[in-house]
C-alpha cells in the first residue's frame, strides 16, 4: 500500500515542536491518549488503526525498548530515562523550597539559579568570618606573639584548605541534597560513620550559635551599653563573676527571641543575611583603612602606665598621680585609688610609690617599629598584670598584685594550645557552599571553585591581620582583651577608620546573624539525619510543619544552644566546637582518601586537583589539633562518636549506600583470605569452624531452632559459621522459595544472635545437597572444619527424606572431608540463650583418642553465660588389663598440658558372661544380612528391603520365636518389592535349593567377634546410663563407619536397632582414628 509522507527541516522540526508544545498546553488532559508518553510529539492518528487497537497500543506506550512481553512494565523508553536521569533531584533542599511552599504554595519549583559567587563564595565567607574575629584575634596577637599567631592561623587554615579539597572531590562525585557535610560522610563511609560524625557536626554547628550569641552579648554589654548589664561586680575583683550571669540571663532571652524568628519564617532570616554579610565586610574595609591611615596620621588612644603595669582607665581619666594649678597640688582620682586619703601625706601602695606614671601611644601607627615587641609570645597565668616588658620600673610588695587596684588582669591562664582551640572556630564555615548544592546552577563547579577563594580569601584575611595587628598596636593593649586600658573600647576598633562604632556596630549585627543562621542550620541537619533512620531515638526530629520546617529539632538545637549559654565564657564554649568541627574535617578527608584508595568504579569526581596524600596529611592535620587544642576534649568528643557508632551499629536501620567502608571491609577480606590460604592453621589457632546444617519444613520455616541457639553458645561470635541448608526440587522452580528461606534462617540468626552466614542450596536429592554444602561451603581458607546436625529422630520413617541413609552419607562424606562432625540429640530440649544453669556437669566420655577436640567443646561452651557455672567432668573406659590407676593419672597430666580443670574418673569395663540379649541382637543382624545377599537385590531395593525387615522385626520383638518373625517377613517382602522379571525368573529355579538356603538362614549361628562387639555396646550403653544420668550435658565420641561401604546398612541399623531403640539417654557413634565425630546430647 503506498504511504505519502514528508521530510522536513532541522529548523522546521523544532518550529513544529514547539507549536506542538503550545498547543498541547492548551489541550485538556483528556487529549493526553494522543500524545507520546516518553518523546512529547503528538501522535499522528491514522484511519487504518481502529479504537480498540489504539488503546492497545496505549498499553506499550512509551515501553518500545522491551524485548520480551514481561519486560512492558520495567522498560521505559530511552528519551524518558534519559529525561530523568538529566534532571535528577533529590529531596527539598531546604530553606528556599520550604519558604516558597509556605508562600505561594507554588507547584512547580524554578530551577536553581545561583552562580558561585553568589552561591558559594559569600555564603562561606560570612560563615568564616565572624566573632572571634573581631572580639580575640587581637588578644591571640597579643599574646603568642606575631610568630606563633601566624603559626596557629597558618595551620588552621590548611586544615581547612585540605578539608575543602577533598571536600570538593566528594561533592563533585554526584548530588549533595541537604544535610551538606552529613550526606558526604554517611554515602561516602557508611551510617555508622555518617550518624557519628552527623550528630557530632549537629552539636558543633549548636554550639557555635551558642558561641555567636555570647559574643553578641560581650558586644552589647562591654562596648555598646556597659549600663544594660543587671549584675555589677562590687569590686574590680567580682566582675568577671557578674559578666557570666548577664551572658546567662541575657543569652537565655537572646535564645527564646531567635528561636520564635526562626520558628515565624526563615525567610527574613535569608533576607537578612546579606546585610549581615555587608557588615562583615564593611567592618573588614573599615581595619584595612585604618591600617593605612596609621602610617602618617595614627589615631589618639593613649594608655596609662604605672611603671610596667597597664592601668584600666574605667574608674579615672587623668593619667598622673596629682596635678598642678595655679601653684597648687592636688591628687588626682587615681591617687585616691592607691592611697588611703587624698592628702599628699597619705599612705600609698608601695609599687605606687616606687614607680612613675606615664601615658604612651596605644596605636603607634604601622611605621612605629611596635612589630619588633610583637613578635614574641607573652602568655601569663591566671589572675596576672597585663606589663610591658621594655617598661622601667621598681618592684613593690607582692600583695600589691592582689588588692584590688585598677590594674589590667589576665582572666585566665594562656598558652599555645588553648589559643588553638579557641581559635579554630573562626575558620569553620567552609561546608555553607555543598549545603546549598541544589540551589546552584552548576553545583560540580562551584563548590570546588567558590569553597577554595572564600577559604583563600579569608586565610589572607587572617594572616594579613596578624601582621598588621602587631605592626600597628602596641603589645598591651592587644593583651587587653576587654579594651579597659582604651575606656572599655573594642580593640580592633581603636584600628579602625573612620570610627570605632563602625567595628562595634558591624560586629554586633555579624554576630547576630551568625546566630540565626546556626540556629537556622542546626536544626535541618538534624531533620536530614533522623529522616534517613539510622538513629532511631532521633526520628521524632525528622517531623515538623506541613511545609517541613523541623519544629521538634528547633526545639532541641535551642536547648542545647542554652547548655552553651550557661556555660557563659566563649573562651570555654570555643575549644567544644573546635573538637566536634575537627573531628567532622576529619572524616570528610578520611572518607575522600579511603575513596580514592579503593578505586571504586563510582568515584569519578569532576574535581582533579586532589590526591589521597592531601587527604590523609588533612586526616592527620585534623586529628592532631583536636589533642593540640584540647586532649580531654579530644577524648571526650571521640567517645561520644563511638558510643553513637556502636549505637547505630547494634540498633540503627540498614542502610546500603555503597559506601567505602564496605569496599573497604571488601578488599580486607579479600587480602585476609589471601593470607589465609597460604597454609593449613596452627594447632594454636584451631577453634570449631561450623557448618549447621538445618532441616526445613514445608513452610521454609527451621524446625529445630535450639540447634542456632547451640551455636552461639559454642561459637560466642568467633571464628566461622555457616548456617546451611536444602531444599528439593529445581532452583528455577525453587527461587522464590530459596529467598523465602534465606530471610527465615537469616531472621533466627538474627533472634539467636548466630553470627555467620547463610547458604541455601537447591537440590534434586536431599542427600545430594548435604553432600554440596560439605565440600563447597565456604570459601578459600575460610572453610568450616565442623559439621553440626540434629539427631534424625525420625529416621524408622522411609517416607521421611533424612532417613538413616542420608544420616550414614553424611557421616562417610564428613569423614572423607577429614572434618569433625557434631550430632546433637534431643535438640529441642536443649538450653536457650536466656536460660542460666546454676549448676550442673558437662560429662565428656573420652572412649576413641581424637586428638583433644572432645575436651576443647566444654571449655568453649562454658566461657558462655548458659553453661558458665557448670563443671566438666571426664571419664575414660579401661579394660581388664589395663591400668585404671595409671591411666588416670596419664589423663590428669594430659588435662594439665591442656590448661584444663575437670574432674577424671576411669571406669573399669570386665567381660562377664554374654547375655541372651546381646546373642539375639547379634543373631539377628546376620540373619538379615545374609537374607538380602540371596534375594538377589540392587542396592536400592536392598536398603529398601532392610528397612521394612527392621520395622517389622520390631513391630513384632514380643514374639517367642525370631526365626518365626523373620519367616513371615520374607514373603511379604519379596512379594511387594520384587519386580515381574524377578518373579518370572524366580519360578524357574530350584525351589529346593530355596527353600534349603533360607532354612540354612535361620539355622544359623551368630559370629563370636560380632557378638562380642554388641557386647561391649550394651556394657557401654548401662555405664553411660548409671554414671551420667543427671548430667546437664553428655559428649561422646567413638568411631566412624567402616571403610568398606558393603554392610554398612547392617551396620548402622545393628547399632541404631540394639543401643537408640532400647533407651535415649545416651549416645553411641562409630569413628576411624585422625577423623574427629562428636556426638551431643542434652540431658533429660
Amino acid at each position: 500500500m503506498p504511504t505519502s509522507f514528508t521530510v522536513v527541516p532541522v529548523e522546521a522540526q523544532g518550529e513544529e515542536r514547539q507549536r506542538d508544545g503550545q498547543q498541547r498546553e492548551e489541550e485538556d488532559e483528556g487529549d493526553e491518549r494522543d500524545r507520546g508518553a516518553g518523546d512529547g510529539i503528538s501522535r499522528e492518528s491514522s484511519p487504518f488503526i481502529s479504537s480498540a487497537e489504539l488503546g492497545r497500543g496505549n498499553m506499550y506506550e512509551g515501553k518500545n525498548m522491551a524485548l520480551f512481553e514481561e519486560e512492558m512494565d520495567s522498560n521505559p523508553m530511552v528519551s524518558s530515562l534519559l529525561n530523568k536521569l538529566a534532571n535528577y533531584t533529590n529531596l527539598t533542599q531546604g530553606v528556599v523550597e520550604h519558604e516558597a511552599d509556605e508562600d505561594s504554595k507554588r507547584k512547580e519549583v524554578k530551577g536553581p539559579q545561583m552562580g558561585t559567587f553568589i552561591g558559594v563564595y559569600l555564603p562561606c565567607l560570612q560563615n568564616i568570618l565572624g566573632v572571634i574575629l573581631f572580639l580575640r584575634l587581637t588578644w591571640i596577637v597579643g599574646t603568642a606573639g606575631v610568630l606563633e599567631s601566624f603559626i596557629i592561623v597558618f595551620m588552621c587554615c590548611a586544615c581547612t584548605m585540605l578539608t575543602a579539597i577533598s571536600m570538593s572531590a566528594i561533592a563533585t562525585n554526584g548530588v549533595v541534597p541537604a544535610g551538606g557535610s552529613y550526606y558526604m560522610i554517611s554515602r561516602s563511609l557508611g551510617p555508622e560513620f555518617g550518624g557519628a560524625v552527623g550528630l557530632c557536626f549537629y552539636l558543633g554547628t549548636t554550639f557555635a550559635g551558642a558561641m555567636y550569641i555570647l559574643g553578641t552579648i560581650e558586644i552589647l554589654l562591654t562596648y555598646i551599653s556597659p549600663s544594660a548589664a543587671i549584675f555589677k561586680g562590687a569590686d574590680i575583683g567580682k566582675e568577671t563573676e557578674a559578666m557570666l550571669n548577664n551572658m546567662r540571663v541575657y543569652g537565655t532571652c537572646i535564645i527564646i527571641l531567635m528561636a520564635i524568628v526562626v520558628f515565624v519564617g526563615v525567610k527574613y532570616v535569608n533576607k537578612l543575611a546579606l546585610v549581615f554579610l555587608a557588615c562583615v565586610i564593611l567592618s573588614i574595609i573599615a581595619i584595612y583603612a585604618g591600617v593605612i591611615k596609621t602610617a602618617f596620621d595614627p589615631p589618639d588612644f593613649p594608655i596609662c602606665l604605672l611603671g610596667n603595669r597597664t592601668l584600666s582607665k574605667r574608674s579615672f581619666d587623668v593619667c598622673a598621680k596629682f596635678t598642678e594649678n595655679n601653684n597648687e597640688t592636688r591628687t588626682t582620682p587615681l591617687w585616691r585609688l592607691f592611697c588611703d586619703s587624698p592628702l599628699l601625706n597619705a599612705t600609698c601602695d608601695d609599687y605606687f610609690s616606687l614607680n612613675n606614671v606615664t601615658e604612651i601611644q596605644g596605636i603607634p601607627g604601622i611605621m612605629s617599629g611596635v612589630l619588633t615587641d610583637n613578635l614574641w609570645s607573652a602568655y601569663s597565668e591566671k589572675g596576672s598584670i597585663v606589663e610591658k616588658k621594655a617598661q622601667p620600673s621598681v618592684a613593690g610588695s607582692e600583695e600589691s598584685k592582689m588588692s584590688g587596684l585598677p590594674y589590667v588582669f589576665t582572666d585566665i591562664m594562656t598558652y599555645f594550645t588553648m589559643l588553638v582551640g579557641i581559635y579554630f572556630p573562626s575558620v569553620t564555615g567552609i561546608m555553607a557552599g555543598s549545603n546549598r548544592s541544589g540551589d546552584l546552577k552548576d553545583a560540580q563547579k562551584s563548590i570546588p571553585t567558590g569553597t577554595i577563594l572564600a577559604i583563600s580569601t579569608t586565610s589572607f584575611i587572617y594572616l594579613s591581620c596578624i601582621v598588621l595587628f602587631g605592626a600597628c598596636i602596641e603589645g598591651v593593649i592587644l593583651r587587653d582583651k576587654f579594651g579597659e586600658a582604651v575606656n572599655g573600647n573594642l580593640v580592633v576598633g581603636t584600628l579602625a577608620w573612620p570610627s570605632p562604632w563602625v567595628i562595634v556596630i558591624g560586629s554586633f549585627f555579624s554576630t547576630c546573624g551568625a546566630g540565626l543562621q546556626s540556629l537556622t542550620g542546626a536544626p535541618r541537619l538534624l531533620q536530614a539525619i533522623a529522616r534517613d533512620g539510622i538513629v532511631p531515638f532521633i526520628q521524632i526530629f525528622g517531623h515538623g510543619k506541613a511545609n517541613g520546617e523541623p519544629t521538634w529539632a528547633l526545639l532541641l538545637t535551642a536547648g542545647i544552644c542554652e547548655i552553651g549559654i550557661l556555660i557563659a565564657s566563649l573562651d570555654s564554649v570555643a575549644p567544644i566546637l573546635s573538637m566536634f568541627f575537627l573531628m567532622c574535617y576529619m572524616f570528610v578527608n578520611l572518607a575522600c582518601a579511603v575513596q580514592t584508595l579503593l578505586r571504586t568504579p563510582n568515584w569519578r569526581p569532576r574535581f582533579k586537583y586532589y590526591h589521597w596524600t592531601l587527604s590523609f596529611l588533612g586526616m592527620s592535620l585534623c586529628l592532631a589539633l583536636m589533642f593540640i587544642c584540647s586532649w580531654y576534649y579530644a577524648l571526650i568528643a571521640m567517645l561520644i562518636a563511638g558510643c553513637i557508632y556502636k549505637y547505630i551499629e547494634y540498633r540503627g536501620a540498614e542502610k546500603e549506600w555503597g559506601d567505602g567502608i564496605r569496599g573497604l571491609s571488601l578488599n580486607a577480606a579479600r587480602y585476609a583470605l589471601l593470607r589465609v590460604e597460604d597454609g593449613p592453621p596452627h594447632t594454636k589457632n584451631w577453634r570449631p569452624q561450623l557448618l549447621v546444617l538445618l532441616n526445613l519444613d514445608n513452610e521454609q520455616l527451621v524446625k529445630h531452632p535450639r540447634l542456632l541457639s547451640f551455636t552461639s553458645q559454642l561459637k560466642a561470635g568467633k571464628g566461622l559459621t555457616i548456617v546451611g541448608s536444602v531444599l528439593q526440587g529445581i532452583y528455577l522452580d525453587k527461587c522464590t522459595e530459596t529467598q523465602k528461606a534465606e530471610e527465615n534462617v537469616k531472621a533466627l540468626m538474627s533472634v539467636e544472635k548466630t553470627k555467620g552466614f547463610c547458604q541455601i542450596v537447591v537440590s534434586p536429592n536431599f542427600r545430594d545437597g548435604i553432600s554440596y554444602l560439605i565440600q563447597s561451603a565456604g570459601l578459600g581458607g575460610m572453610k568450616h572444619n565442623t559439621v553440626l546436625m540434629a539427631w534424625p529422630q525420625s529416621w524408622k520413617q522411609t517416607e521421611n527424606r533424612f532417613s538413616w541413609k542420608n544420616f550414614v552419607d553424611t557421616v562417610r562424606e564428613t569423614t572423607a572431608a577429614q572434618q569433625a562432625l557434631l550430632v546433637a540429640k534431643n535438640i529441642d530440649l536443649f538450653p536457650t540463650n536466656q536460660e542460666r544453669f546454676t549448676e550442673g556437669n558437662i560429662d565428656v566420655w573420652w572412649i576413641v583418642h581424637d586428638g583433644g577436640m572432645l575436651m576443647l567443646l566444654p571449655f568453649l561452651l562454658r566461657q558462655h553465660k548458659v553453661w558458665r557455672k557448670c563443671k566438666m567432668r571426664i571419664f575414660t573406659v579401661a579394660q581388664m588389663d589395663d591400668n585404671s590407676i595409671q591411666m588416670k593419672k596419664d589423663l590428669q597430666m594430659f588435662l594439665y598440658h591442656l590448661r584444663l580443670n575437670a574432674q577424671v574418673e576411669v571406669v573399669e569395663m570386665f567381660e562377664n558372661d554374654i547375655s541372651a540379649f546381646t546373642y539375639e541382637k547379634t543373631l539377628m543382624m546376620e540373619q538379615r544380612s545374609q537374607m538380602l545377599k540371596q534375594m538377589q537385590l540392587s542396592k536400592n531395593e536392598r536398603e529398601r528391603e532392610a528397612q521394612l525387615i527392621h520395622d517389622k522385626n520390631t513391630a513384632s520383638r514380643s514374639a517367642p520365636a525370631i526365626e518365626a518373625n523373620v519367616a513371615a517377613a520374607v514373603p511379604e517382602k519379596v512379594q511387594m518389592t520384587w519386580t515381574k522379571e524377578k518373579f518370572v525368573a524366580e519360578k524357574h529355579k530350584n525351589k529346593d535349593s530355596s527353600v534349603s538356603g533360607f532354612k540354612d538362614i535361620f539355622n544359623m549361628k551368630p559370629n563370636q567377634s560380632n557378638v562380642r562387639r554388641m557386647h561391649t555396646a550394651v556394657k557401654l550403653n548401662g555405664v553411660v546410663l548409671n554414671k551420667s544420668q543427671h548430667a546437664q550435658l553428655v559428649l561422646l565420641n567413638m568411631p566412624g563407619p567402616p571403610k568398606n561401604r558393603k554392610g554398612d546398612e547392617n551396620c548402622i541399623l545393628y547399632c541404631i536397632d540394639s543401643i537408640f531403640l532400647e533407651t535415649e539417654s545416651f549416645i553411641f557413634v562409630i569413628l576411624p582414628l585422625s577423623v574427629w565425630i562428636t556426638i551431643i546430647k542434652y540431658g533429660e
